[in-house]
């Protein structure tokens, strides 16, 4: 399984970006997906999820401005940022797990400027 990540970039504060995350390879069923991020000097955190069921669970930090969607036929997970802080600055991790499997894409940085 394979995750590419897109959207990334440098924004000021107050601002949008979109993050994509296409899954490739062999993918049976419908897997969970959502966003990590890690701050320099931090753990990777939580952003926000789907499970495999479609429940989505979202970081009390993000919660009213972040937005996760996702295309199944295309096993894809969007994540729609607006209103960005400063404190949003990280790189950011898409990540998906089916059965036993956990996989994590490259990361893509987003940079959020006062």
């Amino acid at each position: 399984v394979q995750l590419v990540e897109s959207g990334g970039g440098l924004v000021q504060a107050g601002g949008s970006l979109r993050l994509s995350c296409a899954a490739s390879g062999s993918i049976f069923g419908i897997p969970a997906m959502g966003w990590y991020r890690q701050a320099p000097g931090k753990p990777r955190e939580l952003v926000a999820t789907f499970s495999s069921g479609g429940s989505i669970t979202y970081s009390d930090s993000v919660k009213g401005r972040f937005t996760i969607s996702r295309d199944n036929t295309k096993n894809t997970v969007y994540l729609q940022m607006n209103s960005l802080r400063p404190e949003d600055t990280a790189v950011y991790f898409c990540h998906l797990a089916i059965g036993f499997g956990v996989y994590w894409g490259q990361g893509t940085q987003v940079t959020v400027s006062s």
